[in-house]
């Protein structure tokens, strides 16, 4: 038989289609098939090249597949009841499943009705909310699909606050169509996860909740709830004795997945990332670490990322770049490490800071003219590029930098002239400008720094005394 698609004809065979596909089974073989004693099939609204693909996979049970085609090819494959090309189309994109596409396949998912890929995509987007969430599209979500995913127990956030800020962004966006959806969205947040001054001061207040008489009266069953008094349990349709009654999703009080987060202290070297838990005193595997380079720097942000740059790595196939500053960051859920962009100046014996979306390594030595460095380069997390900012007013390795309060400050280290010092300056991004602030009592180098309580700790080290 032929397949016509547009101007294409597509030569196979019935038994072949037909054992394929139950379309087709349906199409030439039922008692009412519509095609039985044609040899042709006209087949509208279709790629001829993705269904080349198809029946060339029918044939020889290989296909090719990319991030180009998947989609039609999924398409094409659910239409014509293809179950062996759907699930490897969906393999495929469970695979590919990352930050930026996430909610395309989630979306694609539901809109196949393949419960497996949607499930897949929505544990994915639940797992990196905090940072999923940021992207404008979750805003362009239905609410059966955003409802599905901040509904969920599985969700990787810290405070319900984050919840319920992105539902309020997300009714306002299209604030006509979607305040309809408010009364049913307020099952998916868990109010008493909110702390009560939050409740009273950013819940009770919004314009959009008290102008509904529903929301109102739900309002007041959560104030009794923080209060202690609680409705009774609803039980199920079938109401039998001992079956154990719900109370309204409004009311849940049920932690997140991220909320039983603990504090870890992190160990890394060039064979693994290792988490310890301080409280009960043990270890656990974060990841393995083989393509990490010896000597490197690591830095956890506000946000919880880890991040780890430099080493000392010689590149022997790069002849004319062969020293080499890469950048990774571990993926805690996969335990993996992502390479990000590498430094452009590669250098080590450098000190890493932060202030919002972006990771700043202060000076450190060059590791082929072996001189100190006075530059800063500064590494964009959201735009995931590399700029030089502000240079330090000195040259020095051997240095700490820790990080507060949106400034990163550059504390002691040795100068070209091996001399330590016990300078301490402040860097202000927004200003763009270093300031010399308070001195430590003592010069060094080679130390540990931190913040507590407000206050920066330094220990250990060297200086010409030895210390």
């Amino acid at each position: 038989c032929i397949l016509k698609v547009g101007d294409r004809s597509i030569p196979c065979h019935r038994l072949i289609l037909a054992a394929c596909s139950p379309y087709f089974r349906e199409l030439y073989f039922s008692e009412d098939g519509k095609e039985a004693d044609k040899t042709e099939v006209v087949l509208e609204n279709l790629d001829p090249k993705i269904l080349e693909v198809i029946v060339n996979y029918m044939y020889s049970a290989e296909i090719d597949i990319n991030d180009d085609n998947v989609q039609d090819i999924l398409s094409v494959a659910n239409r014509f009841q293809i179950p062996s090309v759907f699930t490897v189309c969906v393999n495929y994109l469970q695979k590919k499943l990352s930050k930026k596409n996430c909610l395309a396949i989630y979306r694609l998912g539901l809109m196949l009705n393949c419960a497996r890929l949607a499930i897949a995509a929505r544990d994915y987007i639940a797992d990196r909310f905090e940072t999923i969430v940021k992207d404008e599209d979750f805003l362009e979500l239905a609410p059966p699909e955003l409802f599905a995913i901040i509904g969920a127990d599985a969700l990787n956030v810290e405070k319900e606050e984050m919840v319920f800020e992105l539902l309020m962004r997300w009714i306002r966006k299209d604030k006509e169509k979607r305040v309809k959806s408010l009364e049913e969205a307020f099952d998916c947040i868990r109010f008493r996860l909110l702390p009560e001054k939050y409740f009273k001061e950013k819940v009770e207040k919004d314009d959009l909740i008290k102008a509904d008489p529903e929301l109102v009266k739900k309002l007041k069953v959560i104030k009794d709830a923080f209060a202690g008094k609680l409705p009774e349990k609803k039980k199920g349709q079938g109401g039998e004795e001992g079956e154990e009654g719900k109370l309204p999703g409004y009311l849940n009080d049920e932690r997140r997945y991220g909320m039983y987060a603990k504090d870890m202290l992190l160990m890394i070297n060039d064979t693994a990332a290792v988490a310890y838990d301080g409280k009960e005193n043990e270890c656990f595997l974060a990841g393995m670490a083989e393509q990490i380079p010896r000597n490197h720097v690591s830095l956890i942000s506000k946000k919880n990322n880890l991040y780890v740059l430099g080493g000392l790595f010689v590149d022997e196939e790069d002849k004319e770049n062969p020293l080499q500053c890469y950048l990774y960051q571990l993926d805690s859920l996969a335990a993996e490490w992502i390479a990000l962009p590498p430094m452009p100046s590669p250098r080590c014996l450098f000190a890493m800071g932060e202030s919002e979306n972006f990771i700043f390594a202060v000076a450190g030595k060059d590791l082929q003219s072996d001189e100190s460095h006075d530059t800063v380069m500064c590494y964009d997390t959201e735009k995931m590029k590399w700029t030089e900012t502000k240079k330090l007013t000195l040259k020095i390795h051997g240095h700490c930098v820790v990080s507060e309060n949106g400034l990163v400050y550059c504390i002691g280290g040795k100068t070209d002239d091996n001399k330590t010092i016990n300078k301490m300056f402040a860097y202000n991004h927004k200003r763009s400008e270093w300031k010399e602030v308070a001195s430590m009592k003592t010069p060094r180098s080679m130390f540990g720094a931190v913040i507590h309580n407000g206050k920066i700790i330094v220990a250990g080290g060297v200086n010409e005394e030895g210390l």
